[in-house]
C-alpha cells in the first residue's frame, strides 16, 4: 500500500512579498555590519569645497553594484547620471531584446546577498512555481530589479547629470564639470579624491557605422544603439546589417511593427553557432583574468573577437517567425546611394537591394573623438597599441586601441608626467575588458569586478591618508580598563628547590578582589 505524501498535492505557498524580502536583506545587513561607519577623513580643498571620496560616473548595473560595494565599505561614493531617474543604461530605452541572453540563474550585482539577487526579488512577488517556469530573465523586469537595487540600499544616485568634462589634476583630485539638466542645464562641478567612469558598452566611444553610411540621407537610417519608435517603420523597407544579437532584435522590432519586409545583410557566410565565450566562465577567468600575461589577455579576447558571438536562439526565431523576414548571408553591402524614385539602393556581394530604411547593427568603437567630456585627458591615456606588439596573425584594431590600464582599472599615462592624476581616473566599462577580463560590465562577474575595484579604492584611500590614520589612533583615548578591575599582589620569596612553599601576607585590597586575583 502507498501512503500519499501530503505535500504533493499541496498548493505551494503564497509569495511572501517584497516587504517581506526587504526585511530579511536588512537582517543580512545588520549581522554582517554592513554598511561599516565612514572612515575616509572628510576633505576641504584651500578654498573651503568639499572633496568627495569617489565620484562615479554613471548610473547603471555597473555604476550601482560598485556604488554598493563602496557603500558597504564606509566610502562615500555618489554616482551622477545623465537619464531621468529609473531610465539609467540601455534596458529601458536602447535595449530590444524580449529576455536578457544570460542564465536566469547568474546573481549579476548581488555581492554574494542572497536577498538582493534578482531570484530572490522575483520569487518574493511571484513564488517559485513561477520562477520554475521562466526561461529568461525579461528585459524590462531586469530594469524594474535595479530601480529596487538602488532603493532598498539606499544609493545616493544623482540623476539627470551631463558631464562635461573630466579633469584629472596634479594636486590629487578629479574636477568633474556637470550640467544639472534637471535645473536648465545650470553648470556645476564636483571634486573627488577619484573618478570612475562606470559608463557601459559604449563608454569610451559610441556606435560604429561604416563609411558608406554618410551617403544615406539623415532620417533614413539609426543605428541599434538609437533611441527610435518601431511604429514609424510601419509599411517600409527595413534593411538590417548585421547578424549579432542587436541585429535580430532590431529587425523583430521593425517586424513586429509591422514593416513591409525586413532584409537582415549579413557579411558571413554563416552565422556563428557556438558562444566561445561560455567555454571560459569559471571563477577563475573572474578573478584572475587580469592578472594573466599579456599574451594570454591578447589571446583570449582576440579568439573572442574573431569566432564572434552568436545570437541567441529565441532572439533569432524571433525574426525567422515572420514570412516577410529574409537572411542574406554572404551579402556585406559595398556601397550606399538614393535612387531617383527616393528609394535607398544598397550594392551588396550579392547585388543591389531596395531600401526604405537601414538600422546599422554594427556595435561600438573605442573613439575619444565621440566622448569630448574625456579630452582633457585622452591624448595622454596609453594604449595597448603603444606598448604591445600582437603575435604574427593576431592583429586587431579593437584590442590596439584599447586602454592599457592597471590593476585598479586605473588609465595610465602614456608618456610618464604628461597627465599628473590620471590614475584617478578609472575605466569601469567596457574598454577595460583587454587589461581587466569582463567584470566591468557583464552580468556573470560584475559582482567579482564591482568588489575588486572597491576594494582596492579603500586601499588607495587607506594609503593617501596613512598619516591621519597613525596620529588618530594615537590620539584615541576611550578605555577598555577603569583601572579597579584587579589589584596588584606582593611578589612571592622566592624558594629553592626543595624547600615547602611558604604562605604570603594578604595584600591590602578588600576580600573580594583578593579572592578574585587568587582564583
Amino acid at each position: 500500500m502507498t501512503i500519499a505524501n501530503p505535500t504533493d498535492s499541496a498548493p505551494a505557498p503564497a509569495p511572501a512579498g517584497l516587504a517581506a524580502l526587504e526585511a530579511r536583506l536588512r537582517q543580512d545587513l545588520q549581522w554582517l555590519g554592513l554598511p561599516a561607519r565612514r572612515w575616509v577623513p572628510p576633505r576641504l580643498t584651500e578654498a573651503g569645497e568639499p572633496v568627495l571620496d569617489v565620484a562615479i560616473v554613471g548610473g547603471g548595473m555597473a555604476g550601482l553594484a560598485l556604488g554598493a560595494s563602496l557603500a558597504h565599505m564606509g566610502v562615500q561614493a555618489p554616482l551622477f547620471d545623465r537619464a531621468p531617474e529609473g531610465f539609467e543604461g540601455p534596458w529601458a530605452t536602447t535595449a530590444r531584446m524580449e529576455t536578457l541572453r544570460s542564465p536566469k540563474e547568474l546573481t549579476g550585482p548581488a555581492l554574494g546577498l542572497p536577498a538582493l539577487t534578482f531570484r530572490a526579488w522575483f520569487e518574493s512577488q511571484f513564488g517559485l512555481p513561477a520562477w520554475a517556469a521562466l526561461d529568461k530573465i525579461p528585459r524590462l523586469q531586469w530594469m524594474d530589479y535595479l530601480r529596487w537595487y538602488r532603493r532598498v540600499l539606499g544609493l545616493d544616485v544623482r540623476n539627470r547629470q551631463r558631464v562635461l568634462a573630466v579633469h584629472p589634476r596634479a594636486d590629487g583630485l578629479v574636477r568633474i564639470d556637470l550640467a544639472d539638466d534637471a535645473n536648465g542645464g545650470a553648470l556645476h562641478h564636483v571634486l573627488a579624491r577619484h573618478a570612475v567612469l562606470a559608463t557601459g558598452r559604449d563608454g569610451l566611444g559610441g556606435p560604429w557605422v561604416p563609411d558608406w553610411a554618410r551617403a544615406l540621407p539623415a532620417g533614413r537610417w539609426a543605428h541599434s544603439a538609437d533611441v527610435w519608435d518601431g511604429a514609424a517603420l510601419r509599411g517600409l523597407r527595413v534593411a538590417v546589417v548585421g547578424g549579432g544579437a542587436s541585429a535580430m532584435d532590431s529587425a523583430a522590432t521593425a517586424l513586429e511593427a509591422g514593416a513591409a519586409r525586413v532584409d537582415l545583410l549579413v557579411r558571413r557566410a554563416e552565422l556563428p553557432r557556438v558562444n566561445k565565450g561560455k567555454g571560459a566562465g569559471n571563477p577563475g577567468m573572474a578573478h584572475g583574468f587580469w592578472s594573466l600575461p599579456d599574451e594570454w589577455k591578447w589571446r583570449f579576447r582576440h579568439y573572442l573577437n574573431v569566432q564572434q558571438v552568436p545570437p541567441p536562439h529565441g532572439s533569432t526565431l524571433r525574426v525567422s517567425r515572420h514570412a516577410n523576414a529574409h537572411f542574406h548571408l554572404g551579402a556585406g553591402v559595398r556601397s550606399a546611394s538614393v535612387r531617383a524614385d527616393g528609394a535607398l539602393r544598397l550594392d551588396t556581394a550579392k547585388g543591389p537591394l531596395a531600401a526604405d530604411f537601414v538600422i546599422f547593427c554594427t556595435g561600438f568603437r573605442t573613439d575619444w573623438a565621440l566622448r569630448p567630456e574625456f579630452a582633457a585627458f585622452a591624448p595622454a591615456v596609453r594604449l595597448w597599441q603603444d606598448r604591445f606588439v600582437p603575435p604574427a596573425g593576431e592583429d586587431d584594431a579593437e584590442l590596439a586601441a584599447s586602454p592599457d590600464l592597471g590593476p585598479l582599472f586605473e588609465f595610465q599615462e602614456k608618456a610618464p608626467g604628461a597627465c599628473p592624476g590620471l590614475d584617478r581616473v578609472h575605466c569601469f566599462n567596457y574598454g577595460g575588458a583587454l587589461s581587466q577580463g569582463a567584470g566591468a560590465g557583464d552580468i556573470p562577474q560584475i559582482s567579482d569586478g564591482a568588489q575588486r575595484l572597491a576594494r582596492g579604492l579603500a586601499a588607495r584611500l587607506l594609503a593617501d591618508d596613512a598619516a591621519l590614520h597613525y596620529a588618530a589612533m594615537q590620539r584615541y583615548e576611550e578605555p577598555e580598563l577603569d583601572g579597579d578591575e584587579w589589584t596588584p599582589a606582593e611578589f612571592p620569596a622566592y624558594a629553592p628547590e626543595g624547600a615547602a612553599p611558604t604562605a604570603t601576607a594578604p595584600s591590602a585590597a578588600t576580600p573580594e578582589r583578593t579572592q578574585e586575583a587568587t582564583r
